[in-house]
């Protein structure tokens, strides 16, 4: 399948392109595929592409996981939320942001999310999400159990959080380009 099967054409990406007035900012799950398909998406849309656990990362100086079991969560969460702001103000209309998994969870910043960015609900069923998260060892958040068990408590508890965003478009398994062309077609329809 090709990119260009698979988005609408150029007219009307452009159009789409044109009527976006804040970021894009991806959420929903660990292993949904908020960077990679966050980043094709950019490229699509031409705009510029920002994954926030890699700029929470090099503010820190260290990996998340390193944050978690030095800081803990909180601590982790309070300075995602500060990174999470900074990319907005800075990026404008014209950037993609995919943000970790629990980013949208957070009160505050979701709350920041809905008011400055167009939020965009990635969700996949579960086969989907614990097959992608078992490729990655880096998730501190599924150091302790099952990954299946941990995920699934985690998206039944997340859910609601996640159903506040105004656009949510499914991402399972198949060419991220699908979910790609899901978007935009979501987009044309939100932004009228």
């Amino acid at each position: 399948m090709t990119i260009g099967k698979t988005l609408p054409d150029d007219a009307t990406i452009r159009s789409i392109r044109q009527r976006i007035d804040r970021p894009l900012v991806l959420v929903g799950m660990m292993g949904v595929g908020k960077s990679t398909v966050g980043r094709k998406l950019a490229q699509a849309l031409q705009m510029q592409f920002t994954d926030a656990d890699d700029e929470v990362e090099k503010a820190a100086n260290m990996a998340i996981r390193e944050i978690f079991e030095q800081f803990g969560e909180d601590y982790f969460r309070d300075g995602e939320r500060r990174v999470i702001a900074r990319l907005m103000d800075e990026a404008g209309a014209g950037c993609v942001i995919a943000t970790g998994g629990g980013a949208f969870v957070q009160e505050e910043t979701r709350d920041l999310i809905l008011e400055n960015a167009i939020a965009i609900w990635l969700d996949a069923d579960i086969e989907t999400l614990v097959e992608r998260v078992s490729r990655n060892d880096r998730r501190p958040l599924l150091s302790d159990g099952d990954p299946r068990t941990v995920v699934t408590k985690m998206r039944s508890d997340r859910e609601a959080a996640y159903a506040r965003a105004p656009i949510q478009v499914e991402s399972n398994r198949g060419p991220h380009n699908v979910a790609v062309a899901r978007i935009l077609e979501a987009l044309d329809e939100w932004l009228g």
